[in-house]
């Protein structure tokens, strides 16, 4: 019964393929023609399963690309350079989005994890799914957003983030730290509704930034780890056959690689990309204006508790001057 309520889980998140957005209609470079020299690209959580397919292939194809995680596995590998930080402290998200190069191309944002089966909080005291697999991602952008600025860029930063948008999940902007009730799945899909609001509040805030949502659909990685208890039966045999049915990260970093550069996404920002990767559109009735709103309210009382800590009297950072007015997704 374990095994199959994990599939009908599974079978629920294979279908967040979102309602097809024909407005785009993308004709990327095939990947073995892809030449992506003189590029430069930042994988955050580039050390395992999908972002590290995305950041080899990148690498592979001539970009230099700064992978950042906690465990580097591919020491020696041409064209990548690693960086380490846990990305569940948003004390180190916000160090990343403070060294991350300006001059970037792309910037992928991969990191994610399942939340646990029983409430997890770090040490911020953020449920730590929610903290992985969106906040850090928000802390990053907020903190690298002011030094593009500067850069008085000819052309737009791309920033993709991964999660499942267009899927319909709107999340409880209420209780996205799950402090009042704790269910995992109703807790990760937060962190989708989190991760959607993201990319469209991000492209009407920030004109320097282009930004992008990608569902890669169910795919073999190790995100199921933390749900399934990493190592335990369960988890290999669900692996097991995940990987009979499902893409694998090398199959979906082929199809997306090519679109992190596809010339058609000039002046698109704000669109999302099903695993094709084709054009889906935004999920109706997401309350973008409330998810960021109470997303900033967690990031600012951490960052007010770390300054406590260390006796700064810095107040935390906010958004830079190009803000927007709060807005929702079209209903």
């Amino acid at each position: 019964m374990a095994m199959l309520g994990v599939f009908e889980k599974e079978d629920v998140m294979a279908s967040m393929s979102g309602v097809p957005d024909r407005s785009l209609q993308l004709h990327p470079t095939p990947v073995e023609k892809l030449d992506l020299s003189g590029k430069q690209l930042a994988v955050i959580g580039g050390t395992d399963g999908l972002g590290r397919a995305i950041a080899k292939l990148a690498a592979s194809r001539g970009a230099k690309v700064l992978v950042v995680g906690r465990t580097f596995r591919d020491e020696g590998t041409p064209n990548l350079e690693f960086r380490r930080a846990d990305l569940s402290s948003m004390e180190e998200a916000r160090r990343i989005g403070s060294e991350l190069p300006a001059s970037l191309d792309a910037l992928v944002l991969t990191t994610g994890i399942m939340a646990a089966k029983t409430r997890e909080v770090t040490a911020e005291g953020l449920e730590r799914d929610l903290a992985v697999s969106y906040l850090s991602r928000l802390a990053l952008l907020r903190e690298l957003a002011p030094r593009v600025e500067a850069e008085k860029r000819t052309s737009p930063l791309r920033v993709f983030v991964m999660g499942f948008p267009g899927s319909g999940q709107v999340g409880d902007p209420s209780d996205l730290n799950a402090e009042r009730k704790y269910e995992a799945m109703a807790q990760h899909m937060n962190t989708v509704a989190g991760n959607e609001a993201l990319v469209l509040d991000a492209a009407q805030r920030y004109p320097f930034f282009e930004v992008f949502g990608l569902n890669p659909g169910l795919v073999k990685t190790n995100i199921r780890a933390n749900y399934l208890g990493e190592g335990s039966l369960l988890h290999r045999a669900s692996e097991a056959l995940i990987g009979l049915l499902a893409k694998s990260s090398e199959t979906y970093a082929e199809r997306v690689v090519p679109l992190l550069f596809a010339a058609e996404l000039q002046g698109r920002s704000g669109a999302m990309f099903n695993a094709k990767p084709r054009a889906i559109l935004p999920t109706e009735g997401l309350d973008v204006s409330a998810i960021i709103a109470a997303s900033e309210a967690l990031l600012g009382q951490r960052a007010a508790a770390a300054a406590r800590r260390t006796g700064t009297v810095d107040e935390p950072r906010r958004s830079t001057a190009s803000t927007s007015e709060n807005r929702s997704a079209p209903a």
